[in-house]
């Protein structure tokens, strides 16, 4: 078992900045891929950001490259999500998810889900 608890999200203008975290606990974080995805209101959850297990290879959906960064620190169990330029269309609850192996980019590939934490991008 794997407990993913995030922190960091709350409320921002559009074009600002905020850095998520979630913590891992329970199994040996580093052989865990890491995953962001996002739900907005009425939508179904999506693909943000992934990293491997070492963070030595990453990926993000068209939607947030050049401005979402997803690092890892595997000594502290953590991995970040670095938002920067943030929109309005960025708002939604934003969920941290582990899987052992490879990384993947869809929600059925994870095995380990936080909670969420909410993110609200003001126009």
């Amino acid at each position: 078992q794997v407990q993913l608890v995030e922190s960091g999200g709350g409320l921002v203008q559009a074009g600002g900045s905020l850095r998520l975290s979630c913590a891992a606990s329970g199994r040996t974080f580093s052989v865990l891929a890491m995953g962001w995805f996002r739900q907005a209101p009425g939508k179904e959850r999506e693909f943000v950001a992934a990293i491997s297990w070492s963070g030595g290879s990453t990926y993000y959906a068209d939607s947030v490259k050049g401005r979402f960064t997803i690092s890892r620190e595997n000594a502290k169990q953590l991995v970040y999500l670095q938002m920067n330029s943030l929109k309005p269309e960025d708002t939604a609850v934003y969920y941290c998810a582990a899987r052992p192996g490879v990384m993947v980019t869809t929600t059925v590939g994870y095995d380990f889900w936080g909670q969420g934490t909410q993110v609200t991008v003001s126009s």
